[in-house]
């Protein structure tokens, strides 16, 4: 988005195809964070530190 061309940043330049493929690697990504987070977490006790591995 930095990187101009004339007075348009790149970002403006895209395709729809291209700003598609990018949201969608963004909410795997995303949907990938969460599972990690929520299996790290899964069987913890609310409250209680995370036992020492």
């Amino acid at each position: 988005m930095t990187h101009r061309i004339g007075n348009k940043d790149v970002a403006q330049l895209r395709g729809k195809e291209e700003k598609a493929r990018t949201r969608a690697f963004n909410k795997a990504m995303e949907a990938e964070k969460q599972a990690i987070a929520r299996a790290k977490y899964r069987n913890q006790v609310k409250g209680q530190p995370a036992p020492a591995a």
